[in-house]
């Protein structure tokens, strides 16, 4: 709504004070402006207590406990929550926990949750079930100062104090779905088959609907297969264990199973947790490719860690990337195991675009460049064609600013010459890919290639 409109509502809303209809609009707008203050400064005016019509009053609640709860002023918010609705035990729940009654705030959250388990929000929770300490269990002895000044101190107790040093490779920055441009089939599916069950596991409980599990992705490198799972990790908040093959592999006989193992039973032990196995051939390459007994035997301890046979996955679960899907043993496809096989394809125009404008941002620039004619002419790149595609220019722009002692931006001319240089590095393995979806397609396991081939003509 621009400043205009919002003007002649407010004005409207100044002569006609009762309107409670007009009221909530104003209010709504607030909010949606980011204007907390504004919105709760106009609430002032109105009584919690006074008499409104049947059909505005929820709504009248919610919105106004959710204002005083992001300016904060908590106790105020609890005025306005008069009756047991879900959204409104909610907003109970963030009113306790804002005035530090984790217990109150953990039986309103519980209430809202069992009335609504859409509503389930994993950072309130969190957040409700940190725990108290108290001063006499720090063991000192004379607490009677602090006690005085009711000091409370507050930890979150979902890191085990005694948590080992693992093997696998530290967690990188979180990012989310937001920074990957494009792959929205792939993301939406990976929203609902791994996000949500981690986000309202008491919707999917009441279901009986298995929370965990796995999924597979292929397709040519560099089209996002790692960005995606460490931007599932960032999403659903869990754990992310992203597994090297120089984890699991060793020269000792058995060593190779055991540290399998090891890894399954650490993530079991810290979920909700995502594994992640990038080239995942190396550990689960087909079993009749190989002499080698030792890799048949490590192949069936990795299909024996999935099923969850001796123990419980629940809550965990198992991301991989491959180039060369065609290489993975069949049985790991089974329902299960990786539930979900998916093909991670070259960008298409729109999302190479989003990727450019993302590459593209925080960059000197010589005004707006014409993304959208760039993408046009790099069909079959992958991402890292196209980082690479930008970095090229900015090594042109760098050049002439050195050469001319004074910063050149990036220019259309950079990028142009830069598509000189820089070629796309999926045709290949979309070469290979096809052969394997003409001839080797049994069961339909590589129909996606081949619509994608006939979609944009690479066969």
């Amino acid at each position: 709504m621009d400043e205009t409109s919002f003007a002649s509502l407010k004005n409207a809303l100044a002569a006609t004070p009762k309107n409670i209809a007009l009221l909530l609009l104003v209010l709504r707008t607030h909010l949606a402006r980011g204007e907390a203050a504004q919105a709760y400064e106009l609430l002032q005016s109105y009584d919690p207590t006074a008499d409104i019509a049947p059909e505005h009053q929820l709504e009248f609640y919610i919105l106004s406990a959710e204002i005083c709860c992001k300016v904060e002023q908590f106790a105020q918010a609890l005025t306005f929550i008069r009756e047991d609705s879900a959204q409104l035990l909610l907003l109970r729940a963030k009113a306790y926990l804002g005035l530090q009654d984790l217990a109150h705030g953990r039986e309103a959250y519980q209430q809202a949750i069992a009335m609504n388990p859409t509503l389930e929000d994993p950072t309130l929770r969190d957040q409700l079930n940190a725990k108290e300490i108290s001063p006499d269990d720090t063991g000192v002895a004379d607490f009677s100062s602090y006690r005085k000044q009711k000091l409370r101190v507050i930890s979150n107790d979902n890191t085990d104090a005694t948590e080992i040093i693992r093997l696998i490779a530290p967690q990188e920055e979180k990012i989310a779905f937001n920074d990957i441009g494009g792959l929205e089939h792939v993301k939406k599916t990976i929203h609902k088959k791994i996000i949500l069950p981690y986000q309202k596991p008491s919707l999917f409980q009441k279901f009986k609907k298995r929370v965990g599990g796995g999924i597979l992705m292929y397709g040519p490198p560099g089209c996002g297969k790692t960005l995606l799972a460490r931007a599932t990790a960032g999403e659903c908040s869990a754990q992310f264990f992203n597994i090297s093959i120089s984890d699991v592999l060793d020269m000792y006989i058995g060593e190779s199973e055991r540290k399998l193992n090891a890894i399954f039973d650490k993530a079991r032990q810290s979920a909700p947790a995502v594994l992640f196995f990038d080239e995942v051939e190396a550990l689960g390459g087909k079993r009749m490719n190989t002499r080698d007994s030792t890799s048949s035997k490590l192949v069936s301890q990795f299909l024996s860690e999935m099923d969850g046979f001796a123990q419980n996955n629940q809550g965990v679960l198992i991301l991989a990337a491959t180039n060369v899907p065609w290489s993975v043993d069949p049985a790991f496809r089974r329902p299960g195991r990786f539930d979900r096989v998916l093909f991670v394809p070259p960008p298409d125009q729109e999302a190479r675009v989003a990727i450019l404008d993302k590459l593209l941002a925080e960059r000197p620039t010589a005004g707006k460049l014409d993304v959208a004619a760039i993408a046009k002419q790099t069909g079959g790149f992958s991402g890292a064609d196209l980082r690479e595609l930008v970095e090229t220019a900015v090594d042109c722009a760098i050049e002439e600013s050195i050469e001319s002692a004074q910063e050149q931006p990036i220019t259309m001319a950079h990028l142009t010459a830069a598509l000189k240089e820089v070629k796309p590095t999926t045709l290949e393995w979309l070469t290979t890919a096809r052969n394997f979806a003409r001839y080797s397609n049994e069961g339909g396991q590589y129909d996606e290639v081949l619509a994608f081939l006939k979609k944009y003509g690479k066969n």
